[in-house]
């Protein structure tokens, strides 16, 4: 029997669209976004907001624009910051070519809930006219009437036929520049929809498990959700739903495809449980480095072990690695390789120091490249 390589994900091959500067689906990186908070018309405190999540990393941050007032604050917003700004339009046609107007680089909208064929049209003149590509949000929450009396119920079937039914009315307006999101809140039934709906079209998919909860709780379901979906190709861009701040989605996002080895951003750290034998308090210093570590971008790793059982080897699969020895006597690895000894004083301080200096090091070899 053959068996595919336990570290191959074979990624589902979809057309490109681009939003704004980043490219989405085709052979682009996974793209991690977010969404604001804020109240749009609150210009300076949504700027505030995008520029955290831009220090975490996120390629697309979406705003919703629910009214004129919003459409009107934002060309202020989008001037002040250097991602591409979804707005996020529910039925009203005019708030989507007001965004568009504005410098909006993608529109997440269902063209089938804002009215006549005449008003797709204007949007999507006003996409074109402005570069915008667009975004289909199928919610299983929001499912259309017909189809909610055709399948009695939100089912993977009934969001899959929203969305082509959507995505037709785009493509009989020679729009074509679109990704399409099926997302519920439920996981076997986002999970479903998102395969049927990648064996049904090539268009880019954006992930997400829609109001997967708080910060633990979601972090979790939702890890669940995508990681079946991107571990089994499936899923251009993602977001993490989170009743939380918006820069811990782009972590958790980011966290996401490292754990799967997509995407790296910033310092992977490995880490023991602890338990009695641990020679220097695990916990507490992981906690330190984590968050002295926020401000590197540079993807490197960092094994953090609390004894000699485990700690050699997992430094040898590192950048650098630290395991705890006896009376304050901690074995430093760098390259895999046993460098130096420490104790216990400013042990943290030291391995920032390191870590630091690798991430320059990085850095200036990939320029010279």
């Amino acid at each position: 029997m053959s068996i595919r390589p336990y570290r191959d994900i074979l990624r589902r091959k979809t057309r490109q669209i681009m939003v704004g500067n980043v490219a989405v689906g085709g052979d682009a990186p996974i793209s991690v976004q977010s969404m604001t908070n804020t109240l749009t018309t609150d210009v300076q405190g949504t700027i505030r907001q995008i520029r955290q999540m831009e220090e975490a990393g996120a390629d697309i941050v979406r705003v919703s624009c629910p009214d004129i007032e919003s459409t009107g604050a934002l060309k202020d917003i989008i001037s002040g910051v250097t991602v591409p700004i979804v707005a996020d339009i529910h039925f009203h046609y005019k708030r989507a070519i007001e965004a568009a107007e504005a410098g909006a680089a993608c529109l997440r909208i269902n063209p089938g809930n804002i009215g006549s064929p005449e008003r797709v049209r204007e949007v999507v003149k006003a996409a074109k006219d402005h570069g915008c590509s667009m975004r289909i949000g199928v919610n299983a929450g929001s499912l259309e009437k017909h189809l909610l009396e055709q399948y009695g119920e939100p089912c993977p079937d009934a969001m899959v036929q929203s969305a082509l039914e959507h995505a037709r009315i785009l493509e009989d307006n020679d729009f074509f520049e679109f990704k399409i999101s099926v997302k519920a809140s439920d996981v076997f039934l986002a999970v479903a929809a998102y395969q049927g709906l990648s064996e049904a079209s090539d268009y880019p998919l954006h992930l997400g498990i829609t109001e997967a909860g708080a910060l633990r709780a979601g972090t979790v379901k939702s890890s669940i959700g995508m990681g079946m979906l991107l571990w089994s190709g499936i899923g251009d861009s993602i977001r993490v739903s989170l009743s939380a701040d918006p820069v811990e989605e782009v972590k958790v996002g980011f966290d996401m495809l490292k754990s799967l080895d997509i995407r790296h951003r910033g310092v992977r750290i490995v880490s023991c449980p602890s338990c009695a034998r641990q020679a220097y308090p695990v916990i507490k210093t992981v906690e330190l480095l984590e968050k002295k570590l926020e401000h590197i971008s540079t993807p490197l790793s960092l094994s953090i072990i609390g004894c000699v059982v485990n700690g050699p080897g997992e430094a040898r699969e590192t950048d650098i690695g630290l395991t705890g020895g006896g009376n304050g006597n901690h074995m430093i690895y760098l390259g895999g390789i046993s460098d130096h000894k420490i104790d216990d004083d400013k042990l943290v301080d030291h391995i920032v120091d390191l870590v630091e200096k690798k991430a320059a090091a990085l850095e200036a070899e990939k320029k010279k490249v």
